[in-house]
């Protein structure tokens, strides 16, 4: 039995799925994995369940009818592992940006006293490899925009390589989460940083995906930018209900 499981979001991602589900469980430390597929067309659920079948007790699937955004998805799976009590709860991409390696890095410091704990692109310069420079720019600039208009001190709040450890997830409200595309990563964060969680920043280097298609699409991006001010405003003025 594993203390830690990591949440993997999967919509047409069986190019990449048995790779990174491998690549976990090749660790030294022991993690159990959580698919949640949006029945993906290209047969990506399938593919986990024949997984399953040599990877007993420690890997896990849970498909939902449609594609529903990545916010909803991860709530899913945050309602799955608090249910069944894992200590160290995970969000990472199915596509290899996220180095599994580095979970081990992201337990330790939530081991060693941090509530939340977050793979960081920023926090030492700009550890970003294969992106354009206009997405580079995006992303960064998106990053300053949500530390000036939270106050939150994250080098990287749109960050999708996070740690929680369970306590911080059961005391979040996340029936209350609004946010359903990339922007949910900051809602997260914020309503951590609101708590009074320490977050604590691990830097790694994000590597954009070779196989698949990403994800980002503009109304993503136009939730992160007006969305943000929204969600400040509701947490000055709803501070007890946020």
């Amino acid at each position: 039995m594993s203390n830690s499981i990591v949440i993997i979001p999967t919509y047409n991602e069986i190019e990449n799925i048995e790779a990174i589900i491998r690549a976990v469980f090749d660790l030294q430390k022991h993690f159990h994995i959580l698919i949640v597929d949006d029945n993906s067309p290209d047969k990506t659920g399938d593919c986990v369940k024949k997984l399953q079948e040599e990877f007993k007790n420690e890997l896990f699937l849970e498909t939902r009818t449609e594609k529903s955004g990545l916010g909803t998805a991860y709530i899913h799976g945050f309602k799955w592992a608090i249910d069944k009590k894992y200590d160290f709860i995970f969000e990472m991409d199915a596509d290899f940006s996220h180095n599994p390696t580095d979970l081990t890095r992201l337990l330790k410091a939530c081991e060693n006293g941090a509530d939340v704990s977050v793979g960081s692109r920023y926090k030492k310069g700009v550890n970003v490899v294969n992106w354009p420079l206009y997405r580079v720019l995006l992303s960064y600039g998106a990053s300053v925009y949500v530390k000036l208009i939270t106050g939150m001190r994250v080098h990287d709040p749109t960050a999708g390589f996070v740690c929680y450890k369970r306590y911080v997830l059961e005391n979040i409200d996340l029936d209350s989460v609004r946010f359903v595309g990339y922007a949910f990563q900051i809602e997260m964060k914020f309503r951590a940083y609101l708590k009074n969680y320490k977050i604590e920043e691990v830097s790694i280097i994000f590597r954009d995906r070779e196989k698949g298609k990403s994800k980002m699409s503009s109304s993503i991006i136009s939730e992160a930018i007006w969305g943000v001010f929204a969600m400040k405003m509701r947490s000055l003025f709803l501070r007890k209900k946020f």
